[in-house]
């Protein structure tokens, strides 16, 4: 990755930052995006800058928003000169039972979790095909299954999915495109749904009979953008095994 620049939105925490963490390590610059977050994000960018100065810009954007798509990704080029890969991990989380889904809700969803990484992709084609660069979609492992009660959310990664596999054929054969399916690695944050007994039930079902740690995506997407010259339009769960055995 040295020499490398990456675009990662939802860099500033979780999943998103561990991502970043991971390429910094190797030798990217990253573009860390973020919503909300503006405390992580700047005291990510902190950590890491301390570790290589230069190397890390924080970008504040609505992904909801298309004209701040485009922005985006010029910022980063503007700011590094190049961009050689996309992580579209962004994603929103909630419920929507069938019954009580409204505009708002398909907007959000959709709009986070597909319409965004689908426009980003647009915008930062050019620049990625210059380069012959990559991107890492963060799909889920419900894209296949779906989550009852989460039919938005289902449906929007399924999108991304297919996405992931339309982009591989329309951005070849310069760029390659791929994604991660992950499983059980971080509880969501608005999760008081789940107690102690469903988490169980959920880790029972798991293969390896364990979470997932943010870095096992990390490390994922990585592989995909750095050592995998031959792999584009496909996804890899990282799962621990559940999604077979759900």
């Amino acid at each position: 990755m040295q020499g490398k620049v990456v675009l990662v939105t939802g860099g500033a925490k979780r999943v998103g930052a561990a991502i970043c963490r991971r390429l910094h390590a190797a030798g990217a610059s990253i573009a860390l995006h973020y919503r909300s977050s503006a405390q992580e994000a700047q005291a990510l960018q902190a950590e890491l800058q301390a570790r290589r100065r230069g190397s890390v810009l924080s970008v504040q954007a609505d992904l909801l928003d298309p004209d701040a798509l485009s922005r985006l990704v010029h910022h980063t080029v503007r700011h590094f000169g190049r961009m050689d890969a996309l992580v579209n991990n962004a994603s929103s989380f909630f419920a929507t039972p069938l019954g009580k889904i409204d505009e708002q809700h398909w907007n959000d969803l959709i709009g986070t979790n597909l319409k965004a990484p689908l426009l980003l992709a647009q915008a930062a084609a050019d620049e990625l095909r210059r380069n012959h660069g990559a991107i890492v979609n963060i799909v889920d492992i419900h894209a296949e299954r779906p989550m009852h009660g989460h039919l938005l959310y289902s449906v929007a990664k399924a999108g991304l999915t297919a996405l992931t596999r339309a982009l591989a054929q329309e951005m070849a054969p310069q760029v390659r495109v791929n994604a991660v399916a992950p499983g059980v690695i971080m509880w969501p944050e608005n999760a008081e749904w789940l107690d102690d007994e469903q988490r169980r039930k959920i880790i029972a079902h798991t293969l390896l009979k364990r979470e997932g740690e943010p870095d096992d995506v990390a490390r994922t997407v990585q592989f995909l953008l750095s050592n995998a010259p031959y792999i584009t339009g496909q996804v890899i769960a990282v799962d621990g095994g559940r999604s077979i055995n759900i």
